[in-house]
């Protein structure tokens, strides 16, 4: 079986000169490079006490519910504004350009619940830190942030310093 970050295609200069994209499409559309995934991340949960998995839209989505599956954990989605049906607290924070808006259920985390936080990527880690206040509104206590793949060139970790943060792989650029 090949390595995670060979499912992982790097295209230079998108979406600007000098960076490299990293698309991770070309894992989830691969079953061996989907099951990795999944899997290596699963791995930076083993031995932690929590009760919940909270994802971010959309590919938050695709690794924390079946994390939260095949640990027997309840998981809870973090929209994009609008997108969700009932009572909703948000929160709202910078983009290179501009703001976006993220919402979870008011009733979606009880206080006191240990909560891990899932996405497919930390590059400035303005969504995480998004997800941890919201979930911090509702009383729970954020134990690990797991990502897919991060950024360490754009410096995600100072964002959430004081905070257990997980990458299943680390590219050192943006």
């Amino acid at each position: 079986m090949k390595k995670l970050e060979e499912y992982v295609t790097s295209i230079p200069d998108f979406p600007e000169e000098g960076i490299i994209f990293r698309d991770i499409t070309s894992v989830i559309q691969d079953p061996d490079g989907l099951r990795l995934a999944i899997d290596q991340m699963q791995a930076k949960l083993e031995g932690l006490d929590f009760d919940v998995i909270a994802g971010a839209e959309s590919r938050g989505f695709i690794f924390g519910t079946p994390i939260a599956y095949n640990l027997h954990k309840s998981f809870v989605p973090v929209r994009k504004k609008g997108k969700l049906p009932r009572e909703v607290i948000s929160e709202t924070y910078d983009l290179e350009y501009g703001t976006a808006t993220i919402e979870i259920h008011k009733d979606a985390i009880k206080p006191g619940q240990k909560v891990v936080l899932i996405d497919d990527l930390m590059a400035t880690g303005g969504t995480a830190k998004a997800m941890i206040r919201l979930v911090e509104r509702l009383g729970g206590e954020v134990v690990r942030l797991v990502f897919l793949l991060e950024l360490a060139g754009l410096n995600g970790r100072e964002a959430l310093k004081g905070y257990d943060v997980e990458s299943a792989l680390i590219y050192e650029g943006k």
